[in-house]
Parts: structure tokens; sequence; C-alpha cells
């Protein structure tokens, strides 16, 4: 009973070091990534984190001055851990996530970037204060250019973080 359960917990990946790496990960690179497309574009980042902190309190994100672009922020990286997290649970069920060789985590990844991006499209968004149309993705350059970051910067740091945290508990 004791072999079971500590050959179990070794057989796990460290909850903790895949959600925690894995959302930091993702907060920095997708954040970054936003920052210099809103530069790009000619656009201010404080106005995008406030574009974020609008998600939770609406339009009076953009009266708030820093103490809402700084919620922008926050939220930011707390959607990054929420990713990370559900992309944990999901390799409880499915291991082969993370389990496997390396090569996993980079089909893996890139999967759920494309998954996280519609998930935020078509489920978060609309439900915040932003209250954006579910199916309205832009211009196919837009779709794409979304598509491409969140494989990039979510799906791909956020399985390769949960991979290593199962590697280091295997190895």
């Amino acid at each position: 009973m004791i072999d079971n359960a500590i050959s179990l917990s070794l057989q796990r990946p460290r909850a903790f070091n895949a959600i925690l790496y894995g959302g930091l990960a993702v907060g920095v690179l997708d954040g970054m990534a936003a920052v210099i497309l809103t530069l790009y574009f000619k656009r201010s980042p404080k106005g995008m984190f406030q574009g974020i902190a609008k998600g939770l309190i609406g339009d009076a994100s953009f009266n708030g001055g820093w103490a809402t672009v700084l919620l922008g922020v926050a939220l930011h990286f707390l959607i990054a851990f929420i990713w990370a997290a559900i992309y944990y649970g999901a390799s409880l069920i499915l291991p082969v996530m993370i389990r496997r060789a390396l090569m996993w985590a980079l089909i893996c990844g890139p999967i759920y970037g494309v998954v996280v991006y519609f998930a935020m499209q078509i489920i978060v968004l609309p439900l915040s204060a932003i209250r954006k149309d579910p199916f309205s993705f832009g211009t196919p350059v837009q779709l794409m250019r979304g598509i491409i970051v969140h494989i990039l910067c979510v799906g791909l740091p956020i399985a390769l973080m949960a991979w290593r945290a199962a590697e280091k508990t295997e190895g």
C-alpha cells in the first residue's frame, strides 16, 4: 500500500513547479508579445493593460491610471497561471502530454496554444466586461497573428514547463 502511494507520487509531475514556471513563462512571453505588437501598431502599452483590466471592471479601467495598469498586469498573470493549471490538470488525465519524450510536449504545446486562443476568444472575452462578440476574430491576418502568438508564447511554454516538472519527478 505504501509502495503504491510512493510510486504514484513519484510519477506525478510537480504541480507547483509546472504551474508556477508555466504561468510565469506565459505571463512574461505573452505579455512581451502583446507589448511589442501594441507598440508596432503605435498604441500605448498602458492602454493595452488597462484593456485587460476592462475585462473585470469595464470602461472605468481607462480612467484608473497606473492602478488599473497594474490590475491589468496582475490579471494577465492570473490568467496565465490558470491556463498552466488547466494544462497540468489535463496532463493527469492524458499523461502523454508530459510523460513521454520532449517531442510530445512539442506536439501538445502548440495544440494547447490554439485551444487557449479560441477559448479566450469564444468563451472568456465574451463573458467578461469586454463583451466581445464570440466569433469575431478580426481579419485573417489578425487571426493568424493571435494563433501564432498563442502557440509560441502560451502553449509551448506551458507544455515545456509541465514536461520539465514531470521529467524532474521521474528522474
